[in-house]
């Protein structure tokens, strides 16, 4: 199966993100797997230069998949505060994951005739915003009520007032959480443009 090395690389990504958000960062400004989940993009991108949008897509749903396993995990593991992995993050992250690739994808699909880096950095930048959008909003919004009492009680935390990015003004915790986040993808995609041209151009001539 050709495809099989993108799934693997990109179940690889997901399971090491779920595992490296749980070490902290910048007093909890991040987490370890900020910097891994990006690459996810990465692999996304590359099949879907090489092997065209529907290989891309089967490599985005092998990922759900292997996300929603990682979260299963996660539910059964009992911390001190609760879950591992609470319903409301499951869900915040399979949505945010799911709809912010599967946009990755038509957006490099509708760029992919220009300059070789349009495609991969402008589907990324977009696809990376809507998953920080997503997943922060339905993970820590105090807006976001349909979860019930239990679970907006495991993330109120998120809901304190703190200085925007620890210097401007207050703002909610998880606000802060998701522009660091969303900071630290905009460096990733520009920086994965390199293996991005280097992958694709080896991957290019072995499909030849």
């Amino acid at each position: 199966m050709r495809h099989l090395t993108g799934i693997l690389a990109m179940a690889a990504i997901v399971v090491a993100s779920n595992i490296l958000v749980q070490f902290l960062l910048l007093d909890g400004l991040l987490t370890w797997g900020a910097f891994t989940y990006p690459l996810a993009f990465l692999v996304t991108d590359v099949m879907n230069r090489v092997y065209g949008a529907a290989a891309a897509r089967r490599v985005v749903f092998a990922g759900f998949l292997v996300g929603i396993a990682c979260s299963l995990v996660g539910s059964q593991i009992m911390l001190e505060y609760g879950p591992a992995v609470a319903l409301r993050i499951a869900v915040a992250s399979a949505t945010g994951f799911l709809v912010a690739q599967l946009l990755d994808v038509a957006v490099f699909d509708r760029l992919r005739g220009g300059a070789w880096w349009r495609a991969p950095l402008a589907s990324t930048l977009i696809g990376s915003t809507v998953d920080t959008v997503l997943f922060f909003t339905i993970a820590f919004s105090a807006s976001v009520t349909i979860f019930g009492a239990d679970a907006d009680a495991a993330v109120n935390w998120a809901w304190e007032a703190a200085p925007l990015l620890l210097v401007g003004p207050e703002v909610p915790l998880w606000v802060t959480l998701a522009m660091a986040d969303w900071a630290v993808k905009l460096c990733v995609a520009l920086l994965a443009l390199v293996p991005f041209r280097l992958i694709v151009a080896r991957l290019a001539q072995d499909v030849r």
